[in-house]
């Protein structure tokens, strides 16, 4: 295969990325843009497989309050049907006459006693109602601590706030080429001791079977002592790297992708922090140059990073 001949013959192998060789049992990319692994699970149950707890701390914020939202609604219905099919009677103080107006009145006060608030004006009387309404009380609170242990947790995990430039580029360097990427911190927290790693992974064909390969790829700079503004990650294309005699065909044609890992140390969460990406071929632009996002402000005396910036870049020419 004409991609196996353009891999430089000093072009170091890993076998420890954690993805596997054959290239015939994988779909798509090695990894999705947010870092995750693009892996569908199967084989046990989704009770089994799926970690909700997980879940409640890594998705969205507006997904999260809804959810939320969307069980205190649904228990609460829950109860008032009850309530309402026991009988109303057994609540009382209720003044309504309706089915309606009496299954609102029952469905605000399950939502009194989910929360505990119970303001008196509606209270249980029987045995059996006396015994629901303790029962949803004991839920609220149990309910209340999970709500309240998912809140905390979602505020205090340690998650690295770096965003990653949506395309690589195959760009001038010194005399040659490299390829580039571009990261950025975008909250105010203080990164530092970060470092980078790349890994490319190929597809191609070795004595007539398809096998994925991986190769590290030696970096201009590995670490910075801090990472406060934008970081362009550049690896030089020297005779040492797998795609030195790539041209703009090959990254068209061929099938690849360059795996991202950063890590860390967060000040505030006195922790370390991790975060991934990875471009596939389609996603790396050959000939193009970033273009700065960082600059002075008009006193001269603070330096302006513009986020908005960070996927920014210019078209060049490059021999092939």
């Amino acid at each position: 295969m004409a991609l196996l001949r353009k891999i430089s013959s000093k072009a170091r192998t890993t076998a420890n990325t954690g993805f596997g060789d054959n290239a015939a049992s994988y779909g798509g990319r090695f990894l999705n843009k947010d870092g995750a692994a693009n892996i569908h699970k199967t084989g046990l149950g989704i009770l089994e497989r799926f970690s909700w707890f997980h879940s409640m701390l890594a998705m969205k914020n507006a997904h999260f309050f809804i959810i939320i939202l969307m069980f205190y609604v649904a228990v609460n219905l829950i109860f008032a049907a009850i309530y309402f099919f026991i009988g109303t009677e057994h609540l009382s103080g209720m003044q309504t006459h309706s089915n309606g107006q009496k299954f609102a009145e029952a469905f605000f006060f399950s939502a009194q006693t989910f929360t505990t608030v119970g303001y008196g004006r509606i209270s249980p009387t029987g045995i059996l109602t006396s015994g629901i309404a303790a029962f949803q009380a004991l839920i609220g609170l149990l309910s209340f601590a999970v709500a309240t242990g998912l809140m905390y947790g979602r505020f205090s995990k340690p998650v690295a706030y770096v965003k990653f430039s949506h395309n690589a580029l195959i760009a001038p360097f010194k005399n040659g080429k490299g390829l580039m990427l571009r990261l950025a911190p975008f909250k105010n927290s203080i990164l530092s001791e970060a470092e980078v790693r790349l890994t490319i992974g190929l597809v191609i064909e070795e004595n007539g079977i398809v096998q994925n390969r991986f190769y590290p790829l030696d970096l201009e700079l590995e670490r910075v002592n801090t990472l406060n503004l934008s970081w362009t990650v550049v690896h030089p294309i020297t005779e040492n790297s797998p795609i030195y005699d790539f041209t703009r065909e090959d990254f068209t044609n061929c099938k690849g992708e360059v795996i991202v890992f950063l890590k860390a140390f967060d000040d505030m969460f006195s922790n370390t922090v991790v975060a991934r990406s990875s471009y596939t071929f389609g996603e790396i632009i050959y000939g193009a140059k970033f273009l700065p996002m960082f600059h002075q402000d008009q006193e001269h005396n603070r330096t302006v990073l513009d986020l908005d910036k960070l996927n920014d870049h210019k078209t060049m020419d490059l021999t092939a």
